[in-house]
């Protein structure tokens, strides 16, 4: 029995792969911390790394949100939204009041593994192939936007107690 649980828990833990650069360095080496904390979830810490997690997802969030901003990517307001999204869907989980549990570390886990996955592959990517097509052609604005004037637009920072 002990066996069955130990196979049933290894597919969640992703490690960081090559795989899933997207070409700008500090999204993809924040990218690489994302799934480093996912991995470090556990039963014995999970209270103070869901905590580290959430305020490095809002870092992560703040930061790709001004790289795009400043880019003049043209997708921003729609990636902007996915985060927002991806806000709430954590919002539900981490609000349902349930205890925590292998089972309920593993559903977390499983979801943030495939949502950074599927985002980074998809949303990320596309950001950063505009990136590396764009990033001389329109070099940044002139006036710096500060990492919480962009933060606290979105859902993320309310919801987070971002200011």
């Amino acid at each position: 029995m002990m066996e069955a649980t130990e196979v049933k828990k290894a597919p969640y833990v992703i490690e960081w792969r090559d795989g899933f650069k997207i070409g700008v360095s500090q999204v993809d080496q924040e990218h690489r911390h994302l799934f480093t904390l996912v991995r470090a979830l556990n039963l014995n810490s999970v209270d103070q790394t869901v905590e580290e997690l959430l305020d490095y997802v809002v870092t992560h969030f703040s930061n790709e949100q001004e790289l795009m901003e400043k880019s003049g990517y043209p997708a921003f307001e729609q990636h902007l939204r996915l985060h927002e999204e991806f806000a709430a869907q954590v919002a539900d989980f981490l609000g349902n009041g349930e205890a925590w549990t292998e089972d309920r570390i593993q559903e977390l886990r499983r979801f943030l593994n495939k949502w950074l996955i599927g985002h980074i592959m998809t949303h990320d990517l596309r950001f950063g192939k505009w990136h590396a097509s764009h990033a001389t052609a329109h070099p940044p604005a002139h006036a710096p936007v500060l990492q919480t004037t962009i933060a606290s637009r979105g859902f993320f920072a309310r919801l987070f107690g971002v200011r």
